[in-house]
């Protein structure tokens, strides 16, 4: 019996973890879980599995939830924390084997870093954590001879695919983007894109701000700084190739030549099935449907379209900082652009401007990535106040339906 603490339980990746825990009983059980601010969904979630601890983002979601607790007979069985604190407390529970690291951007960061430091397995859904914090996160979990698995699709299928044969033996690395919804859409037109458009990503099902990333090749850009981190590769040897489709998640070149692809349907529990069960293999319903397949298309991205991509090769040639900057001002950015604060095309201007003007130091400490996050966060909300009034705010009415 596998036992998983889960940070991000009430996000898309934590429900998609416990609807994998609820089909192998036999196999996993939930022993922590660190939830957002729905605190209607984690009450369902902490009655349903009933963990050790149960954490919120916010000491008022903590009190609520302990309420809910209480009203059903609860609360007694049930530790209830809160905050980053209570995260850590998740993530380093005594019983946790298996960690799912899935709290959107940094602030799941010192949460995932304590799991790898206490010797937990460390299954990374929030690729923030590498972009921030790579070389950190990987060199303690060498240290503690311990695996980090890759949850994220993409990483999850190169995980794969490099089974096949040795590390040294690997000459490049594919990751394969859609596109976004914006694929075809000329550049001229990116300043009339609105809030719903950017939303209405083609093949997944995502959260907002992942979805907007994925608009602007951004979260390709954050793609390829956690491939280099996560499988000691250069920024020379990871390539991005649009593949509409999105049927090849990724794929593995050899020296010799040879090209493994990794195939499967487009739902996220298999990746997060194959990483609980790694090195093994379960047998599941999530096949793919190969007498369906008719055609596959591919075509190199266009870094002048889409600069987010150009940003990110730059940021992790650069290293340190710049790439904590990159994944600090992105978030301010696509924030803003979610609240009809900027366009779309001020997201790349943005983090190009807060980028550009941070030095290249290397952090040696958690807090230390943590203070150049913040600082990078503070000049781009003052950047986003500077230009926020030249901008035609015509996705405003959208942004309010979507918060």
């Amino acid at each position: 019996m596998k036992r998983i603490a889960i940070l991000g339980s009430t996000g898309s990746i934590g429900r998609s973890t416990l609807s994998i825990v609820e089909s192998f009983p036999d196999r996993f059980s939930v022993v922590s879980m660190a939830a957002g601010n729905n605190v209607g969904l984690a009450f369902e979630q902490a009655r349903r599995w009933r963990p050790q601890v149960m954490s919120m983002s916010s000491a008022e979601g903590a009190g609520q939830l302990q309420g809910k607790l209480k009203r059903a007979g609860l609360d007694q069985a049930i530790e209830i924390a809160h905050g980053s604190a209570g995260s850590v407390k998740v993530s380093t529970h005594p019983e946790a084997d298996f960690v799912v690291s899935a709290i959107v951007g940094v602030a799941g960061l010192e949460a995932t870093y304590e799991a790898v430091k206490a010797g937990k397995t460390v299954g990374l859904a929030n690729k923030e954590c590498l972009v921030a914090a790579g070389d950190l996160i990987t060199a303690e979990a060498h240290k503690q001879g311990k695996p980090l698995l890759p949850i994220d699709s993409e990483h999850n299928a190169l995980h794969q695919c490099m089974r096949g044969g040795r590390r040294n033996e690997v000459q490049r690395i594919w990751l394969t983007a859609s596109g976004g919804p914006f694929l075809n859409t000329p550049r001229k037109d990116f300043a009339n894109i609105t809030v719903e458009q950017a939303l209405n990503h083609p093949t997944w099902k995502m959260g907002q701000r992942i979805t907007i990333d994925s608009a602007t090749l951004m979260n390709k850009g954050f793609e390829v700084i956690e491939a280099c981190r996560l499988f000691d590769m250069p920024p020379s040897q990871v390539s991005v190739i649009v593949h509409p489709q999105s049927t090849i998640h990724s794929m593995v070149e050899f020296v010799d030549g040879s090209l493994l692809a990794q195939l499967s349907v487009t739902d996220m529990r298999l990746p997060i099935l194959y990483a609980l069960t790694y090195p093994d293999r379960v047998e599941s319903e999530l096949r793919f449907p190969v007498q369906e397949l008719r055609r596959l298309d591919f075509s190199p991205p266009d870094f002048g379209k889409f600069p987010c991509l150009r940003l990110a090769y730059e940021a992790v040639e650069a290293g340190g900082a710049r790439t904590i900057a990159l994944n600090a001002a992105d978030e301010v950015a696509v924030a803003a652009f979610l609240e009809g604060s900027i366009g779309f095309p001020e997201i790349p201007a943005t983090i190009e401007a807060i980028v550009g003007g941070t030095e290249a130091r290397v952090p040696e400490s958690i807090s230390e990535v943590l203070n150049m996050d913040a600082d990078a966060r503070r000049r781009a909300h003052r950047r986003i106040q500077q230009v926020g009034g030249r901008e035609t705010i015509a996705q405003a009415p959208s942004a309010t339906r979507h918060r």
